[in-house]
């Protein structure tokens, strides 16, 4: 949502419909976008705003939070996860808000009886990794089991996923010498040494292996990240984006080597965004552009985006 250019909030939900897009990411609450999707049957992962994090830690805020962006929609829109916190780092000065606000929001939940139907957790990105390969000696850095391993056992306690964003991109253009663009795009024929064809995989598997390592063998991993940009930067363009993308969509239905079975997987992002901050490839992760026609036709690229195909993969907003 962070462009000048962009759909109104009504349109967007819209032309989710008309695709056949059930699932949504939004990064704060905005009651524009809750008005729009009352009735859709979108599925709605929602995000407490950042700069909310520290006043969740007062039980009776974390309730009113509730009250006023849950509760009233409830019955109308099919809320599927509240994230508490997005990236947020051992050090950052919002890490020590994470648990209690997590914990306040899962009482707040179980008050209003929608225990049932939402789950509370955290959205990680793959830096909190120290030992990343091989896959199986995947585990977290000292300072980040000292963050995560609370958070962990609270989600395995409340039957909640973890979220993770992962970018086999950002893998890629930090170590070219060592990573192939094919082992990153899907397009590697074989396993390699220790058994993987792709990076997307080896990814999520350090992750599943560091989970083990501090009692999380049961917590699933809900990827609420993965894109390619197309423009801006080192190895960004409409090809290799087409690439991922629909390499990723075919994939993600038959799980990894640790983890076989569908893994659920949402694409970052809906829209190019002209006014996000940051390297100029953040601008340039949209799946269509700003006049909602697909910037990658199916005819070129094989991504199908609407109901003739079953897929696990879906979109969000930011």
């Amino acid at each position: 949502m962070n462009g000048n250019n962009l759909p109104s909030k009504q349109e967007v939900v819209d032309l989710y419909k008309s695709k056949g897009i059930g699932k949504m990411r939004i990064y704060y609450p905005d009651e524009e976008v809750l008005q729009a999707l009352r009735g859709s049957n979108i599925e709605l992962i929602l995000d407490v705003a950042k700069g909310t994090l520290s006043s969740l830690t007062n039980a009776s805020e974390a309730t009113n939070w509730l009250e006023k962006y849950v509760t009233p929609y409830a019955q109308d829109i099919n809320i599927k996860y509240i994230t508490v916190g997005n990236e947020i780092h051992p050090l950052d000065n919002e890490a020590q808000s994470i648990l209690p606000a997590l914990k306040n929001i899962q009482n707040a939940i179980s008050s209003a009886n929608l225990q049932g139907q939402i789950k509370v957790s955290t959205a990680i990105d793959t830096t909190l990794i120290g030992t990343s390969y091989p896959p199986n000696d995947g585990v977290f850095t000292d300072q980040a089991k000292q963050y995560l391993q609370p958070i962990i056992n609270f989600l395995k306690n409340n039957g909640a996923p973890l979220l993770a964003n992962v970018y086999p991109y950002f893998a890629y253009i930090g170590n070219k010498q060592g990573v192939s663009l094919d082992y990153v795009l899907f397009k590697q024929q074989g396993n390699n040494e220790v058994g993987y064809n792709n990076i997307f995989d080896a990814m999520l598997d350090s992750l599943y292996a560091a989970l083990e390592k501090v009692g999380g063998s049961n917590v699933k991993i809900v990827v609420s990240e993965s894109g390619w940009p197309s423009k801006g930067g080192d190895s960004a363009s409409i090809d290799n984006a087409a690439t991922y993308y629909r390499n990723l969509i075919n994939h993600v239905k038959n799980g990894t080597p640790k983890r076989p079975g569908a893994i659920e997987t949402y694409l970052f992002a809906m829209f190019d965004e002209n006014q996000k901050n940051g390297a100029t490839t953040e601008q340039h992760y949209g799946l269509f552009n700003p006049d909602k026609s697909p910037k990658y036709h199916a005819a070129q690229s094989g991504i199908e985006l609407d109901t003739t195909r079953n897929i696990t993969v879906i979109l969000n907003m930011k």
